[in-house]
């Protein structure tokens, strides 16, 4: 195999489109290259996560995914092609019980913080998210393979896990969101109910009383 990389400037791209897999061009504000470049931003994203200084099994297990998103950005350069199988769902979907297994059940929504590896981490989650979004953009023009779709939204829900993962290894405690205050639910039209030891707070609309005729 000859050297595909000696040449970088090739000026072929100035004029606003660029080559997809099949030889085929295409404007770089097109959806699908749209969609590539977030899963290469995605990537570069798990790439800076894997310079922290992470447990073994993590390592492993987002190793795996950059070769995954590797190859899902060539299945997205080449139309009809399909790279990312079930197989790879599946791996997903075991990784999210594997780590789970040891994580106390989550009760309340947590913030995104806590050690920098855990932040790092649900910054790769917010973008796995955008790649979906972009995903399901371009599948509403063109024909992209459901499972593609499903491999980012598994992979967000394993980066949301890995960051618990990365504090409680930390000893760092996750960042518990504010709740919110029924002062303005009230203020329109909605009442909420006293909070007791066997129910929390619920809230609902606001009944009229009847009038009498």
């Amino acid at each position: 195999m000859g050297h595909r990389l000696s040449k970088i400037v090739t000026r072929t791209g100035d004029a606003g489109t660029t080559g997809l897999g099949d030889g085929t061009r295409v404007g770089k504000d097109s959806a699908r290259i749209a969609a590539i470049g977030e899963i290469d931003e995605l990537n570069s994203t798990l790439g800076v996560l894997l310079t922290e200084d992470l447990p073994p099994a993590i390592r492993e297990c987002l190793t795996s995914v950059q070769h995954d998103l590797f190859d899902l950005g060539g299945e997205l350069s080449v139309p009809g092609y399909q790279a990312v199988t079930d197989d790879h769902v599946a791996r997903l979907e075991a990784d999210v019980e594997r780590f789970n297994a040891d994580l106390a059940p989550l009760k309340e929504f947590i913030l995104p913080g806590g050690a920098r590896s855990a932040a790092l981490a649900h910054v790769g989650r917010t973008v796995c998210r955008r790649a979906e979004r972009a995903l399901v953009h371009l599948a509403s023009a063109e024909t992209v393979g459901d499972t593609a779709r499903r491999y980012l939204n598994r992979l967000s829900d394993l980066l949301f896990v890995l960051a618990r993962t990365l504090n409680r290894a930390a000893g760092r405690g996750n960042l518990i969101g504010r709740r919110l205050s029924p002062g303005p639910v009230r203020a329109r039209g909605w009442r909420c109910a006293a909070r007791t030891a066997a129910s929390p707070r619920t809230c609902g609309p606001r009944r009229r009383p009847r009038r009498r005729r």
